[in-house]
């Protein structure tokens, strides 16, 4: 299936942290293609294929959870005040469109007061969560009816085919990284019976609030090695380029204190080997990225980090390039078929 089908599909799925059920049976759909999966007490999405009597065990990571909203409380005016579940940027929620995760499907937006209402030094200021509120269009006693408290929100975006291979969208951090990890073993599926590893591929929740779930899922499978895949801030004016990927440059491998230097090494050559344009992504500590607990998890389990550069992240108008996911999962692939680090 081609990576830009698969990133609009899974971008056009809703699933907040805790709540990711329809991004979650979507890649299940995907990967059910190629492999059995299941899902674990969390929630996570997990396929194994190759020798799984293998003594060297790969994990590949990506999470699947998207940043969102939660129902707080109900006003006498029907509007729906929240908070945030993961690292959601203020500054664009005013006037955003929303989707109510509530079995009766509802659309509402992040109310907006017009400038011409807005004086002194509340000028150019962003208003904290509290002071935002969803309107549904209903009055209390239907609000109430309709949205119990706890209900996800999630940002309504609509993901689109950019000029040549980019896409835009909600949600891909990190469906980026779930259809880099699904391309990944479809390209695998034909050689599996050959692979002289066990691999274990993970589509994990809740990374938006902490990276909740990721080292429980690798504690349950106690893989030998990981990498984990994620995105990575792609170049933009203002953004430090030392910081920062470039769209459509290949994917930008880790290197880290928290990080394994043998794999980061090791992606790095089989990039080369296989003619795939990678970049440099140098961090001083954590990564903040599920790999920070997976190294951890455990005895320590010796982790990798990919990233594919990303920008607008944390908004509904994200963009990635579909070249960069493809060559993720094609570098992905080449280092399990090595064997991994050895």
């Amino acid at each position: 299936m081609a990576v830009k089908d698969i990133l609009l599909g899974l971008s056009n799925a809703n699933g907040p942290s805790g709540a990711e059920g329809s991004a979650a049976r979507l890649a299940m759909e995907l990967l059910s293609d190629f492999t059995p999966v299941v899902r674990d007490s969390l929630g996570n999405v997990i396929a194994e294929l190759g020798d799984l009597n293998a003594a060297r065990h790969i994990l590949i990571d990506a999470h699947i959870d998207e940043i969102g909203l939660v129902v707080t409380a109900i006003d006498d005016n029907g509007f729906l005040h929240f908070a945030p579940c993961g690292g959601v940027d203020r500054r664009v929620l005013m006037g955003s469109e929303v989707s109510v995760m509530t079995r009766q499907k509802l659309s509402g937006i992040v109310c907006c007061r017009p400038p011409h209402l807005t004086v002194g030094e509340d000028v150019g200021k962003v208003p904290a969560f509290k002071d935002m509120a969803v309107d549904i269009g209903y009055g209390a006693d239907k609000a109430r009816e309709l949205v119990p408290i706890g209900t996800r929100i999630a940002m309504k975006g609509r993901p689109a085919a950019l000029l040549g291979s980019r896409v835009s969208g909600k949600a891909l951090d990190n469906r980026a990284g779930a259809a880099a990890i699904i391309r990944t073993v479809e390209l695998l599926e034909p050689k599996c019976a050959r692979l002289d590893c066990h691999v274990t591929a993970l589509l994990s929740t809740r990374e938006e609030v902490d990276h909740m779930a990721a080292s429980c899922a690798a504690f349950s499978v106690a893989p030998t090695e990981a990498v984990a895949v994620d995105v990575g801030f792609a170049a933009y004016p203002g953004c430090p380029d030392e910081e920062c990927g470039k769209l459509g440059a290949g994917p930008m491998i880790g290197f880290s204190p928290v990080l394994s230097r043998a794999i980061s090494k090791k992606l790095t050559k089989l990039a080369d080997r296989e003619g795939i344009a990678w970049q440099y992504d140098v961090m001083g500590g954590k990564t903040g990225t599920n790999a920070d607990d997976i190294a951890v998890t455990a005895g320590g389990i010796p982790t990798g980090l990919i990233s594919i550069p990303e920008r607008s992240m944390h908004t509904p108008v994200e963009v990635v390039d579909c070249d960069d996911v493809e060559h993720t999962a094609q570098l992905l692939a080449a280092y399990i078929k090595s064997g991994g680090i050895q």
